[in-house]
């Protein structure tokens, strides 16, 4: 069974020096997460990158730019960035056109740049969509300047994953902070904070009106849905109640909506979403590096309660469905 993960990262040298010239405030979290064995494997869009990839039985890799992203530099580094990162996915993909995919990385700091780079990613690269991290600094998905971005996507069928990213120092102090030493940042990023981050992301593109004005747009949450689709009923109640949408919230989940787990191998997280958004809106992902684990993701697969039709969506039927223009 061919087996796609669609949200499998990669970090360049360059990368980390950009973010270290950004203004502040600096995401605090990458020190932690991308040292030491991680940074290795981070940089390898190479043999050691397969010969891990065929250790944990996957197939193709859909390769992307870790978290933050280029969401925190000023707009011309941005841009430049972006060609330089995206162009790198690009050549990885040709040499091993078998083995990896690629979502690019674009300049949300130039709200007017970014939809020309994902048109360029897409047509002349082939790319099969972005990640985006979310928040550009204090701008959130849903703001006006960034609708051409999220329009560009939906005119050229590729989906958009948004992915986690630390929250505000702000927000980190005032909701995150006083528990004592690491555990302060901990909490704030991939122990609760990171998920929070990117599941309102989505509610907001939805209160928002976006999926409404732009009806064929497609999002990817990681984590089995970063959170919010747990308390899915509770939101719903409270936009139907307060929002003047064309469809209830679950609608939206059900059409503009598709959902990862991220290596978090959870029979109970896959049945929510099962019940959620459908079998055909399940994607795979590993989440590599950050939750490598060597054949243990088949093994999860295999002893899902998905049926054999199920398990072959799961596994690479939806996301070839999903960027069937850009096959």
């Amino acid at each position: 069974m061919r087996l796609i993960a669609v949200e499998e990262h990669f970090l360049p040298a360059e990368v980390r020096d950009a973010w270290a010239a950004a203004p502040p405030p600096h995401d605090p979290v990458s020190a932690i997460a991308d040292g030491g064995e991680n940074g290795a494997r981070l940089a390898d869009l190479g043999e050691g990158r397969l010969a891990l990839m065929d250790e944990q039985g996957v197939d193709v890799q859909v390769l992307s730019l870790t978290t933050p992203g280029l969401h925190n530099l000023e707009p011309g580094p941005a841009v430049a960035m972006a060609r330089r990162v995206n162009d790198r996915v690009a050549e990885a993909c040709a040499r091993r056109p078998d083995r990896f995919q690629g979502f690019a990385a674009l300049p949300t700091p130039d709200p007017r740049a970014a939809p020309r780079e994902l048109e360029r990613a897409v047509r002349d690269l082939g790319l099969r969509g972005a990640l985006l991290c979310g928040r550009t600094r204090e701008r959130h998905l849903d703001h006006p300047e960034l609708r051409p971005l999220l329009a560009a996507a939906a005119e050229l069928k590729v989906p958009i994953l948004i992915h986690p990213q630390t929250p505000s120092p702000a927000v980190r102090e005032s909701l995150y902070a006083g528990i004592g030493g690491t555990a302060d940042l901990a909490l704030a990023a991939f122990g609760l904070g990171w998920h929070y981050e990117a599941g309102l992301e989505w509610v907001r593109l939805a209160a928002a009106g976006v999926f409404d004005e732009l009806p064929d747009l497609q999002v990817i949450l990681g984590h089995w849905g970063e959170v919010v689709l747990f308390y899915l009923e509770r939101t719903a109640a409270v936009f139907a109640r307060a929002l003047a949408l064309r469809r209830p919230l679950a609608d939206y989940a059900r059409h503009n909506l598709y959902v990862t787990g991220s290596g978090l191998w959870n029979d109970a997280y896959l049945q929510r979403c099962l019940d959620i958004v459908g079998p055909e809106r399940l994607l795979f992902s590993t989440d590599f590096p950050y939750q490598y684990r060597p054949g243990g993701v088949r093994r999860f697969l295999h002893a899902s309660p998905l049926d054999h039709a199920g398990r072959e969506a799961y596994a690479h039927g939806n996301w070839d469905r999903l960027t069937g223009a850009r096959a």
